[in-house]
């Protein structure tokens, strides 16, 4: 089967790999959507001498079970079942793996596309205890942003308890900032978008936002305030991991407000008795979703009939088109892509 490697240095290739096989409680799926997550871009871009070019990338399967191994009970999985994946595979027997939050497992665990073969590829070899049903309604992109970047803003918005009467700032408008946008609004919140790129802002504004703001233009704080009437907002999420839009998010929420942090990697640096304490904040970290949360989103986007497809401005009908893929979605200036199969 053909799948993508990434070779360092921002150069990608396309490879032959054995068809996989599923063994005791696996499943092998036909990959229909495998999509571009931000996340990605660190491996992409990476040093030639830290990368794997053995290893299948991309960690947003969605497709259709293909072949099922020895010991899966039916009702798990069957040949023909429209499947989402979660991205991980724990031990499957601590507490964590058994409440479906395999990523927190204390004895081990693989993330598809890092440390076990992705979906970037024609076929796929998870466990199918992994598996989330994708409702017909769906389309299999759908299914794919949910396996990851969607659905990070789901549980993230579920953390921060997110309702109706409240404002929420979302800094970063890449695809995981305009899920939640789309979400936060389809709650029923105000929500004031934050990005350095204008183009972004103007998919978040046409995702419901009910206000825009370029950081790079205008003081963040200040224009917050400006909107809240000196108050500042209830919640705030950061989905960009830039240090200052990570203070930014902090001072510029309310006393006894909350903040949720999922961008990945960089630091957070504040001055603990006026950012903090003396404000009452709450800041809360979210990684990703729990088997159930994504079950949960899957079924809140069907019900509420929330348009998740238009986070993708990109798509790709073939792997060979990788390279051109992660050149546009490197310049994180768009929305979201995808590789339909």
């Amino acid at each position: 089967m053909k799948a993508v490697v990434f070779l360092g240095e921002r150069k990608v290739e396309l490879r032959n790999f054995p068809d996989p096989v599923p063994g005791p409680g696996e499943v092998v799926l036909k990959i229909k959507a495998s999509g571009i997550c931000g996340s990605d871009l660190g491996l992409y871009r990476a040093p030639k001498e830290s990368a794997n070019p053995n290893l299948i990338v991309g960690h947003e399967p969605c497709g259709v079970v293909a072949e099922v191994g020895e010991t899966v009970p039916p009702a798990l999985a069957k040949v023909g079942m429209r499947v989402m994946v979660h991205h991980y595979k724990g031990c499957g027997v601590c507490n964590h793996c058994r409440s479906g939050w395999a990523q927190l497992c204390r004895n081990g665990m693989e993330v598809y596309g890092r440390t076990d073969h992705g979906s970037h590829a024609e076929y796929m070899r998870v466990p199918a205890s992994t598996l989330i049903p994708l409702p017909e309604e769906l389309p299999f992109e759908v299914g794919a942003a949910i396996s990851c970047g969607t659905g990070t803003a789901w549980g993230a918005l579920v953390r921060l308890g997110l309702s109706g009467r409240e404002t929420i700032t979302i800094f970063g408008q890449g695809p995981v900032g305009l899920s939640a946008t789309q979400f936060a609004k389809a709650m029923g919140a105000y929500v004031i978008a934050l990005d350095v790129n204008d183009e972004r802002l103007a998919l978040a504004r046409e995702m419901g936002a009910d206000k825009i703001i370029n950081t790079k233009k205008e003081d963040p704080i200040k224009g917050i305030e400006e909107l809240t009437h000196g108050e500042g907002a209830e919640l705030a999420l950061d989905c960009s991991g830039s240090p200052d839009a990570r203070i930014a998010a902090v001072r510029s929420t309310r006393t006894w407000g909350k903040v949720c942090l999922v961008g990945e990697g960089n630091t957070l640096t504040l001055d603990v008795s006026p950012d903090l304490l003396r404000r009452q904040i709450t800041i809360i970290g979210s990684w990703t979703f729990s088997t159930i949360g994504q079950a949960e989103c899957t079924r809140f986007i069907v019900d509420r009939k929330i348009p998740v497809e238009r986070v993708f401005s990109h798509r790709y009908y073939s792997l060979d088109d990788a390279g051109e893929a992660y050149r546009v979605f490197d310049a994180q200036a768009t929305g979201k892509g995808v590789f339909l199969l």
